[in-house]
C-alpha cells in the first residue's frame, strides 16, 4: 500500500525569503531567513516547521515533527469516534394494510427496540395492487402502530404517499 505524501512544510522544504520563527518554548526568535531558522532547528536538535505558510511574513515553529504527527493523529481518531458516536442510525420496519393485530404488536416492540437504542424508525406501509384504492386502510395501521410507540417516539415526518408507499419518520426520545 503507497504511503500517503506529507503535505506539511518541514526543515528542507520550507522555502521562504524571510520567515518568523518561534523557539521550542512559545518565544518569537524573530525574523530571519529560511536557512538561519532551519540552523537554529538544527541547534536545539529539533525539527523546523511552517505552521502558517500563508502570513506575511510566513510563520514556523522548531519542536519535533515526530511528536506534533503523533498529536495530529490522536487528535483526528478522537475526532472521528466523537463523530461516530453522535450519528444516528435509520431503521426500517414495513407493514401493509392486510397485516395481523399479532404481527403489528411484534414489529412495533421490534421498532421500540431500536428507538430505546437512540435510532430513528421509518415506518413504511406498501401498497400492492388494488390496495391503493384504499389508502385509509393503511393510515389506519399506521396510525395504531405510531400509538403503540408514543411513549418512546415523536413523529419526526408525518405520514405521506409517496408511489405505492405511506411513509412516516419517528425519532427517538433517548439520546444515543
Amino acid at each position: 500500500m503507497p504511503e500517503k505524501q506529507n503535505s506539511d512544510l518541514v526543515n528542507e522544504r520550507v522555502r521562504f525569503p524571510s520567515v518568523m520563527l518561534i523557539g521550542p518554548n512559545g518565544e518569537q526568535l524573530g525574523v530571519m531567513s529560511s536557512r538561519e531558522a532551519y540552523e537554529k532547528a538544527i541547534e536545539y536538535d529539533l525539527d523546523l516547521l511552517c505552521v502558517a505558510p500563508n502570513a506575511k511574513p510566513p510563520v514556523c515553529k522548531i519542536l519535533n515533527y515526530g511528536k506534533y504527527r503523533f498529536e495530529q493523529q490522536k487528535k483526528a481518531k478522537e475526532n472521528k469516534r466523537n463523530q461516530q458516536m453522535h450519528m444516528v442510525d435509520l431503521k426500517e420496519v414495513q407493514l401493509t394494510p392486510q397485516i395481523g393485530e399479532h404481527d403489528l404488536l411484534t414489529k412495533a416492540n421490534r421498532a421500540k427496540e431500536f428507538l430505546q437504542n437512540g435510532d430513528k424508525v421509518k415506518v413504511v406501509v406498501r401498497y400492492r395492487g388494488r390496495q391503493l384504492a384504499h389508502i385509509d386502510v393503511g393510515q389506519e395501521v399506521l396510525n395504531r402502530f405510531i400509538a403503540q410507540l408514543t411513549e418512546v417516539s415523536t413523529i419526526e415526518k408525518p405520514a405521506s404517499m409517496e408511489g405505492k408507499f405511506m411513509i412516516a419518520i419517528l425519532a427517538s426520545k433517548f439520546r444515543k
